[in-house]
């Protein structure tokens, strides 16, 4: 029995994000998908290990990496037009819970009940949930500030909105994770490779 479950969430690298906004670096679902798991395991790591937390990494960054696989069937929506009214939220919502099952149901009957605790968002422990969108909203945040940077103000009201969210999680984690990780995004390749660098801090938004 053949399946086309890889195929078709392979798609996602086609599904562009950031819709309705001019983009100077266009950004894919699959890739956005990748740096989401990457931020996910640097924050739970971070929570188990300065924080003395004991969530489950490995679960965490598997839920990441399929935590958009739903746009392989929806597509991407963004936040202004899901979010417009609870009407349209709650019939996005729908929708996503609708694809999630139509994903699982395209695999081998044998690996269904175990595809199903990561593609099914309402499978995921709690904790690992907030991690995931803690993670989502960061690298959101990196995007705006890279485009702003490259001055496409079209991302100045999505940098302020994004950067009230990550202070409102009120978790220490996201703290440390910009604080340490995320002034280098602001430097070349050849800064980054040089010796002694003192990075710059690129927490506009959040200070």
């Amino acid at each position: 029995m053949s399946s086309h479950f890889f195929a078709y969430i392979d798609k996602l690298r086609w599904v562009l994000r950031w819709g309705l906004k001019r983009n100077t670096v266009p950004e894919n679902v699959k890739e956005h998908s990748w740096d989401v798991a990457t931020i996910a395991h640097a924050l739970a790591t971070i929570r188990n290990r300065v924080y003395g937390g004991g969530v489950d990494v490995n679960a965490v960054v598997v839920a990441a990496l399929y935590h958009d696989s739903v746009e392989a069937v929806c597509s991407d929506v963004i936040t202004p037009v899901k979010y417009h009214s609870e009407a349209i939220r709650t019939a996005f919502k729908e929708i996503e819970r609708t694809a999630e099952k139509e994903l699982v149901a395209m695999l081998p009957e044998d690996l269904r009940h175990d595809f199903a605790q990561v593609l099914i968002e309402d499978n995921l422990p709690m904790e690992h949930q907030q991690l995931i969108k803690m993670a989502d909203t960061i690298t959101a945040y990196l995007k705006c500030q890279m485009e702003l940077k490259n001055g496409n103000m079209q991302f100045s009201k999505a940098a302020e909105s994004i950067a009230r969210r990550l202070r409102n999680y009120q978790q220490p984690e996201i703290d440390y994770f910009l604080e340490t990780f995320a002034p280098s995004y602001d430097l070349t390749l050849d800064e980054i490779l040089a010796p002694g660098v003192e990075t710059a801090p690129v927490l506009r938004e959040l200070t």
